[in-house]
């Protein structure tokens, strides 16, 4: 870790907790600063904040008080969730006090290298196969995960050593609130329609999204999906070096597929259908961490046994078990409708498709190609339900059945199925309407799966 002096006897504020803030919070105390803590949760309720008091950091909960800005703060580390719209956010700056997240935070006591990962859809699988296959370098140090994946970076930045790479997740929310931040890799995977109820408006995502590459330059590395007009165009947004990542041929100059094969520039790394994982949105992960993996200097053979082997991160269309010849799929991290449709254009099996969620105003149209090719039977609930049954009949699905949520749809998937089918949960909106994430649907989901199969999960 880095030794950083510009919080020492410095006031900041940390808005909102949960891991981050929790962590940024612990951070800053060790790093001399005077710390208060603001988070809307009542203190009763509310075991972070008291853990905090108890460690000797001032501690404001229930609410967001506009008095907290009549306090000399240095800087504003706030909940990449919060919006800038919260009026302690506007306020502050209006009052041109910074505010930065967490990710930043780390960043600046990182002594390691730090590679960067965002795009709406495929962010977590990119980032868990990058460090699986840094790992595989000889006489180089430890690749660790962080940021959106559910690890705070300000956590393993104070761990990692100089010769360690943080692989770091990020989201357009954490991207908004970055400064200096600097990854010596960055990638995006796609850019598609999302979070405008955050941003207001597509172009403010994209800007976003794109904050990434910011602070990079000619030394370092932009590795960017080549298979879009648009995404082509981003890139000369970038002073790195941009290298390119195509399944659909539209370049050979990075990490590409061609005639079912994986190639990273004239080099053969193994067959696409060879990646365990299912699905070509998979493949478009497979070759962007192929890309990293080569800049890195990654051994192919440790490339091909990490795409061989790794079998999906949790929550993203993770294989649960097969029972009686039905395939379960927990794919609860698809809140959108693109990687609803990429999920289920992975199976050639017919499916029984789990999906519904939270209402952000937008109807579903767009999903019923890939439900009329790939599902014979959908369970509908959450908010949306009416919107994506009305998907379901666009595209001539005539067995829609309504349920209450995604564990009470289970059984009924179940009394639909029928042998050499795929049972999958891939909802095409977020989980906030009837569940706190999208972890916790897909566990409920998995508990679900138990009782109909009375067998545990498969580990």
């Amino acid at each position: 870790m880095k030794s950083v002096e510009q919080y020492r006897n410095q006031k900041v504020l940390v808005l909102g907790l949960a891991k981050s803030g929790m962590n940024a919070a612990r951070l800053l105390h060790k790093l001399g600063a005077f710390v208060t803590v603001n988070d809307k949760k009542d203190f009763d309720d509310n075991p972070d904040a008291q853990e905090l008091l108890s460690d000797g950091i001032k501690v404001i909960t229930g609410g967001h008080p506009l008095s907290l800005l009549d306090e000399d703060f240095k800087v504003v580390v706030k909940n990449p969730g919060i919006p800038y719209t919260n009026p302690i956010v506007a306020g502050a700056l209006k009052k041109h006090i910074p505010v930065i997240t967490e990710v930043e935070l780390a960043s600046q006591i990182l002594d390691g290298e730090l590679i960067g990962v965002t795009g709406t859809n495929g962010k977590t699988t990119t980032t868990t196969l990058i460090a699986l296959m840094l790992n595989h370098r000889q006489n180089a140090g430890k690749a660790y995960v962080a940021g959106n994946i559910g690890v705070p970076a300000s956590a393993v930045a104070q761990k990692a050593q100089p010769e360690d790479t943080m692989v770091t997740e990020l989201s357009s929310f954490m991207l908004c609130g970055i400064q200096s931040l600097h990854p010596h890799i960055a990638v995006l995977t796609n850019i598609y329609s999302t979070h405008l109820d955050y941003h207001g408006s597509r172009a403010n995502y994209v800007k976003a999204k794109m904050r990434i590459t910011m602070n990079q330059t000619a030394d370092d590395y932009f590795v960017v999906n080549w298979d879009s007009d648009e995404w082509r165009e981003l890139s000369k947004q970038s002073q790195a070096q941009v290298v390119p990542f195509s399944r659909q041929g539209h370049s050979e100059a990075g990490a590409y597929e061609k005639d079912g094969q994986l190639y990273f520039k004239d080099e053969l790394i193994m067959a696409a259908k060879d990646i365990k994982i299912p699905g070509d949105h998979n493949v478009e992960n497979a070759l962007a961490a192929i890309a990293v993996a080569k800049i890195q200097q990654v051994p192919t053979a440790g490339i091909v046994q990490v795409l061989k082997t790794f079998s999906g991160v949790r929550h993203r269309t993770q294989y649960v078990e097969t029972y009686e010849d039905r395939m379960f799929y927990n794919d609860s991290k698809a809140t959108n409708i693109v990687a609803t449709e990429m999920a289920l254009k992975g199976f050639s099996q017919p499916v029984v498709l789990l999906a519904g969620g939270l209402d952000r105003g937008n109807t579903f149209e767009k999903l019923a190609p890939a439900l009329k090719d790939h599902v014979k039977a959908m369970i509908v609930f959450g908010e949306t339900a009416q919107k994506v049954a009305d998907a379901g009949k666009l595209a001539g699905i005539t067995t829609i059945e309504f349920s209450e949520n995604c564990e009470t749809a289970v059984p009924v998937a179940w009394k639909l199925s029928a042998p050499g089918d795929v049972i999958m949960l891939s909802p095409a909106c977020a989980s906030w309407d009837q569940y706190p994430n999208f972890e916790i649907r897909g566990d409920r989901y998995i508990k679900a799966i138990e009782k109909v199969t009375g067998k545990a999960e498969e580990k």
